[in-house]
């Protein structure tokens, strides 16, 4: 019996990204399917698999992302830099939804953007049997892929906080994320991302992003900077991170039974 040509669902991620819709999401750090099925379970919107300051590369954050395939949790992976080679191919592995970092212009965010998307929109190869068109089993990809990527832009330097109104004026960024740790380097406030002026230029990012129409986002793994970033208008959050929680429990519970 002949299957029935898959369709491919539109990216509700997205939709609610640009909408601006609080999205609280969870840092996926220990490049382990395991671990990434289990944080899967716990229903947040969305989780970053890291492929910047993670051990990750292609061949392992494929199988993180099938283990994420029931899950309500959104995947997003973060490439280790604004490459389009790299986004290619993590493209072709099935990603939609992608954080990339480092981004300080409007030169750079629309060369994020051009990488996910095909000619004559962008410069993102094609091949007509890979994992993100379920091995050319989706008759409608090509068509319809393009409006169904994600695409939010890492602002973590001065160069960043300084053209932050042109990036975000960008077509095709959905979304501008704060870098703290990076951002507070830049600063000169290394290891600190809570020194005033720091929180300052995080403020000042959330808010011009939000004046543009754009979701802003950050990693905050301690409750009260969440909350706080979330009512300056932060609208995807990731709240901690598997590293932090594996960490934290096992401490807890060495501490429990001193020797």
């Amino acid at each position: 019996m002949k299957s029935t040509p898959y369709r491919s669902p539109p990216n509700a991620f997205r939709a609610d990204l640009l909408a601006c819709k609080p999205l609280v999401g969870c840092w996926v750090s220990l490049s382990n399917p395991v671990t990434a099925e289990v944080l899967g379970l716990a229903g947040f919107d969305w989780l970053l698999i890291d492929g910047e300051h993670a051990p990750n590369d292609v061949s392992t954050l494929v199988p993180q992302l099938m283990a994420l395939k029931d899950s309500v949790s959104a995947p997003v992976v973060r490439p280790p830099w604004n490459e389009p080679v790299i986004i290619k191919r993590l493209l072709d592995a099935g990603f939609h939804n992608f954080l990339i970092p480092f981004v300080e212009s409007a030169e750079q965010a629309r060369a994020a953007v051009a990488s996910t998307r095909y000619p004559p929109r962008g410069i993102r190869g094609v091949s007509v049997s890979q994992r993100g068109n379920r091995y050319g089993t989706t008759p409608d990809y090509l068509e319809i892929v393009d409006d169904n990527i994600a695409v939010m832009v890492q602002i973590e330097s001065r160069g960043g906080l300084e053209a932050i109104d042109a990036i975000t004026a960008v077509d095709g960024v959905d979304g501008l994320f704060v870098g703290p740790q990076d951002l507070a380097a830049a600063l000169g406030h290394l290891g600190n991302p809570a020194h005033p002026d720091v929180q300052k230029a995080i403020r000042h990012i959330i808010e011009r992003a939000r004046a543009g129409g754009k979701a802003a986002g950050t990693l905050a793994p301690v409750e009260a900077d969440a909350r706080r970033y979330m009512e300056w208008g932060a609208t995807f959050v990731a709240v901690g991170s598997d590293l932090g929680l594996f960490r934290s429990a096992t401490q807890s519970l060495r501490d429990k039974f001193p020797s």
